[in-house]
């Protein structure tokens, strides 16, 4: 890990040194790029750019947490306001979606980068991604994104371990992909339903459970956390459930199989 590590660095320097632009998420994989990145900036008295995508797919927090990270570190933060649901297309959520969303916010972190000089846009892209349903991966190919994690073979695990080292705050966090994977391909998305999701998750959170998908089937509301945690949630499942029931929801399930990312996607 320490031989990727050092590649990662030297990777990321020679970008820093064209201009840098990277797409700053607050998660841990593209913090540990911005990280990288903002050491070599200072060895090489330069700036990097944090661009950050306001979406109405993603958690508010995910804002709050990424200028926090961003300041830390020394880089110059950005925020790009973005409307999914101008795109009709979109929210009957296609099986291609990802695909037609990464596209949408790269087109636009493009004419960032363009306007400000800066010759790479890179992204937290990590080894383990290849290995998963990911059709985004290919409108960042389009694009020319530079995924450094995923290009040095190195895994989530490696990137937390990386972190950890690094003092990054957010070395622990989980993962929180947009709000759209709780619905199934084909469902229709509606800003009311992500919002009572979102609300869901939060709530969940607040009880002590810190990975948790509300995944909707229609009806049915199918919870995930890990396993470990069972015990602990059957014994606040009455607080779940009223607090999900005023939310409108009706069939509240929790799924035996536990937290699995990536649960809704396409089994191949």
């Amino acid at each position: 890990m320490k031989n990727k590590y050092l590649n990662l660095k030297k990777e990321i320097s020679k970008l820093v040194e064209e201009g840098i632009c990277i797409a700053f998420s607050g998660g841990v994989d593209s913090s540990l790029i911005l990280k990288v990145a903002c050491e070599a900036a200072k060895e090489q008295n330069k700036n990097v750019y944090a661009v950050t995508f306001d979406t109405k797919l993603h958690p508010l927090s995910d804002i709050t947490i990424s200028k926090e990270v961003a300041k830390s570190m020394g880089a110059i933060h950005n925020i790009i306001q973005v409307d999914e649901f101008e795109n009709e297309e979109f929210l009957m959520n296609p099986i291609d979606r990802c695909y037609q969303c990464k596209r949408y916010l790269f087109t636009q972190l493009l004419e960032f980068a363009k306007k400000n000089n800066l010759k790479h846009i890179v992204d937290g892209t990590n080894a383990d991604d290849l290995n998963v349903y990911r059709p985004g991966l290919r409108a960042l190919s389009e694009i020319g994104v530079i995924s450094p994690l995923a290009k040095l073979g190195i895994t989530k695990e490696e990137v937390r371990e990386m972190a950890k080292e690094l003092n990054i705050s957010v070395a622990t966090r989980p993962s929180t992909p947009c709000l759209a994977t709780r619905l199934p391909y084909n469902t229709k998305i509606t800003s009311e339903l992500l919002e009572k999701i979102e609300k869901a998750e939060e709530y969940i959170k607040s009880l002590g459970f810190e990975v948790i998908r509300v995944r909707v089937h229609g009806d049915i509301v199918r919870i995930e956390v890990n396993k470990e945690e069972f015990s602990k949630f059957l014994e606040k499942k009455d607080l779940v459930i009223n607090y999900l029931k005023d939310l409108g929801f009706i069939y509240i399930t929790l799924d035996l199989e536990g937290f699995r990312s990536g649960s809704m996607d396409i089994q191949k």
